[in-house]
């Protein structure tokens, strides 16, 4: 066998095993043909107070408060089971602290694909400890995660709305744990 030949074998392997890759990532991105997408405008509000910003399908009271690193707090107001197939979480995160926070990178988590993409949450995920399953944040076409992005420092008091949508669990699933790196775990409860 000639080296010309195990090359040219080589490189129709490789070729081969990327177009299988591709084909189950697509396969697995696939979401019903709902093309809507989440509003990814959060803003920064110099408010003081603590309460979340009004936001759809929010209440009063979060489902869970989480603190993390750098004087952060996360609270999550709502998470709506959507009819694509998908579960949208709303929060506010807020600087806790007297001084300035910077966000974290590793709340992007550690996926070549979404830390190309600048600072998000991208890191977060959804487990279903019944159905051992966890979930984590959807991403677009182009491997944008889909969930607040160019998370900016915080000033003292200062907070920003922020979303996460994941693949929704199964309809009898309602209760779910929350993760988000450097932020202890919280139990959320879906609904619609």
């Amino acid at each position: 066998m000639s080296i010309r030949f195990t090359a040219k074998a080589r490189r129709g392997l490789v070729a081969l095993t990327v177009a299988a890759g591709l084909a189950v990532g697509v396969a697995g991105c696939g979401g019903g043909g709902d093309d809507k997408k989440p509003d990814a405008s959060a803003s920064a509000t110099k408010d003081g107070g603590s309460n979340p910003s009004a936001q759809e399908g929010q209440s009063d009271q979060p489902l869970a408060e989480l603190k993390g690193p750098n004087s952060l707090l996360l609270q999550i107001t709502s998470a709506k089971r959507d009819s694509g197939g998908f579960v949208t979480v709303n929060g506010t995160m807020k600087n806790d602290g007297a001084d300035t926070a910077v966000i974290p990178s590793n709340l992007s988590g550690n996926e070549t694909e979404i830390i190309k993409n600048g600072s998000s949450l991208g890191g977060a995920t959804l487990v279903d400890s019944k159905g051992k399953k966890r979930y984590y944040v959807l991403r677009d076409t182009d491997g944008r995660p889909l969930t607040t992005t160019g998370l900016p420092a915080l000033k003292a008091g200062e907070s920003l709305a922020v979303f996460m949508q994941f693949p929704a669990p199964p309809s009898t699933t309602t209760d779910v744990d929350f993760q988000l790196p450097g932020f202890p775990t919280g139990t959320i409860k879906i609904s619609g």
